[in-house]
């Protein structure tokens, strides 16, 4: 059987590769890094964390947690390793991001059907089966090479990446150890924020200097990643429902709820890093300095992570993709991950997933049966190949799946447990063709 060639070493590319391996596909894994960086990238380790190092909650009733079950069903590699990386983050998944590009990189070093190619690829000329799966920072050759195949339809937003900060640089006795409504212990570090600490906090953001790429006409934000700033912008009390919410967290040393909380998550397994859950910012860097001295605990933390602002890049998949998201223009040419149009780093480990699966069966000469839509990764694959109307990149969400009828918690627990017996029973049919 021919080899496949998987472009792009980020989530997507690394787990479509490690997926045809196990298939006994032969892959050559093309990744430009680090002889060609992007404006987000640190190294060039493969299956790099560019944003938080959250891969979101585990919790079946949330999106993500179900996500994550389906995946496990399915042997999702990436995930195992995650596993195996992670640090504590109450009932979340997060993990040491230089531990876990490590081990994804080793992983695939140590797969005898896997070739690494460093190299930028810079068109779409490659022989038989493909995979292109270079994510949002698609450099910008190749994606003039993918415009040129498609045509009229690559389009962009702007994505934000949160602060780091030492962890030995914050002053702990402001802050309080916990997670919201107690679920996985005190993993967190909290922040409380009294009225007028918060107000001040927002009047800056709305005045603050930000940094805009140079090049570009605008800067859409993907809704589920908004800049603090952005969020600010929208009303007095937002950030208190966004990212600095309260809710759930009670101050032991008064006993009740604060105004607002700021987290901090930890990020490396020693706990020496910490990021600042949600704040996601385009500030310059000395407003970023700036905006820290505004918080209590803060005021001498130092940044090691730069919050900071990139283009993501993303094709109009229901115009341009099949129902598989093979090119309409090509048989054989896949894209997967963000710039599919999924957004989130388990959605896009799953879509990796998914089309390893589909270009495996494209090599045997057989089109492989679509998940259910009544599971979260079939609904989020069916939301690429049918979306009507203005197509933007879409996260895991119960809004994709079929309705149920009750309270929100009754609904999403109906939902996901006809997802997981949907899927459990599409494995046991006749026409599975996904596992190795």
């Amino acid at each position: 059987m021919q080899a496949v060639t998987v472009i792009g070493g980020g989530l997507a590319g690394c787990e479509a590769a490690l997926q045809l391996s196990a298939r006994g596909i032969a892959v050559q894994l093309v990744e430009m890094r680090p002889d060609v960086c992007t404006p987000a990238h640190r190294g060039g380790q493969l299956a790099e964390l560019v944003c938080s190092n959250s891969l979101k909650s585990e919790h079946a009733e949330t999106a993500s947690g179900l996500l994550k079950r389906e995946m496990e069903l399915l042997g999702c590699r990436l995930l195992q390793i995650a596993a195996h990386c992670r640090v504590p983050a109450g009932h979340a998944l997060a993990v040491d991001r230089e531990l876990f590009a490590a081990e994804v990189s080793r992983a695939i070093e140590d797969e005898v059907l896997i070739e690494v190619r460093r190299s930028e690829q810079t068109d779409l000329e490659t022989a038989g089966c493909a995979i292109v799966a270079t994510g949002p920072l698609t450099s910008g050759r190749l994606c003039a090479a993918i415009e040129s195949h498609l045509g009229e339809g690559c389009l962009y937003f702007y994505d934000a990446i949160s602060i780091s900060v030492d962890a030995q640089s914050i002053i702990r006795e402001a802050a309080f150890r916990a997670s919201r409504y107690g679920k996985g212990g005190d993993d967190y570090w909290n922040i409380p924020l009294e009225r007028e600490e918060y107000s001040r906090l927002v009047a800056f953001l709305l005045t603050a200097p930000t940094v805009e790429p140079r090049g570009f006409e605008s800067s859409r934000c993907f809704e589920a990643c908004l800049p603090v700033e952005v969020i600010a912008s929208r009303g007095e009390d937002a950030l208190r429902f966004g990212p600095l919410k309260p809710r759930g967290l009670v101050d032991p040393r008064t006993g009740r709820q604060p105004y607002a909380v700021l987290q901090l998550r930890q990020e490396k397994r020693d706990g020496s890093l910490l990021g600042l859950v949600g704040f996601q910012t385009r500030l310059a860097q000395g407003a970023q300095r700036q905006l820290l001295h505004l918080i209590p605990g803060l005021e001498e933390a130092e940044i090691v992570r730069w919050g900071a602002i990139h283009r993501n890049t993303y094709l109009d998949a229901p115009r341009h993709l099949d129902a598989r998201q093979m090119s309409r223009r090509r048989e054989g040419l896949f894209f997967a991950g963000q710039l599919a149009g999924v957004e989130g780093y388990v959605e896009s480990i799953a879509h990796g997933l998914l089309t390893a699966i589909n270009a495996a069966a494209w090599l045997r000469g057989i089109e492989a049966p679509l998940l259910p839509a009544d599971t979260m990764t079939g609904a989020l694959q069916h939301y690429l190949g049918s979306c009507s109307g203005s197509f933007q990149p879409m996260n895991a969400n119960f809004g994709l799946l079929p309705p149920e009828r009750g309270t929100r918690r009754r609904r999403r627990m109906a939902q996901a447990g006809r997802a997981l017996e949907s899927l459990g029973a599409f494995m046991e049919s006749g026409r599975n063709p996904l596992r190795p």
